[in-house]
């Protein structure tokens, strides 16, 4: 799967996105290790600290679909909805507590998960790795010294 087709996924599932509160709309696309797709949104709640990130429910998604040892590669974008479609310049990555969620799929996994970060046009792409968004990160390889 080419990257563009990644980030158009996660630039559709924005479209979906609950966010009444902050007008910002962000999607995320996971491709696992055999090229299947699963998307997520955030959502927000009037209780703010209640919304959940789109990672966090692409990453959900995920594990029931194929598992998160299996996650290769993820997109993230967001932006505001105008006239049906996403907009925005800015690229968008994951917050700190979506790294950390990212961290353990990739220990899961054994390999330093991909993320592309877009604009919400689409049209700025930064490449990363996990590993690179949270360095010296705590995870399931951690806690092995635990009884």
């Amino acid at each position: 799967m080419t990257d563009e087709v990644l980030i158009a996924a996660a630039r559709d599932a924005a479209l979906k996105a609950y966010a009444p509160y902050s007008g910002f709309s962000v999607g995320c696309a996971i491709e696992s290790i055999d090229g299947q797709v699963v998307t997520g949104v955030n959502v927000e709640n009037a209780c703010y600290r209640l919304g959940i990130c789109a990672e966090q429910s692409a990453l959900s998604a995920a594990t029931q679909a194929f598992g998160l040892h299996n996650v290769a590669r993820i997109a993230v974008t967001g932006g505001n909805v105008g006239a049906g479609t996403l907009i925005g310049q800015k690229i968008v990555t994951p917050c700190g507590g979506c790294r950390q969620a990212i961290l353990e799929a990739a220990q899961l996994s054994g390999s330093d998960i991909e993320i592309l970060c877009a604009s919400g046009d689409g049209t700025s792409i930064d490449r990363h790795s996990i590993t690179s968004l949270i360095p010296h990160g705590f995870g399931p390889a951690n806690l092995k010294d635990a009884g």
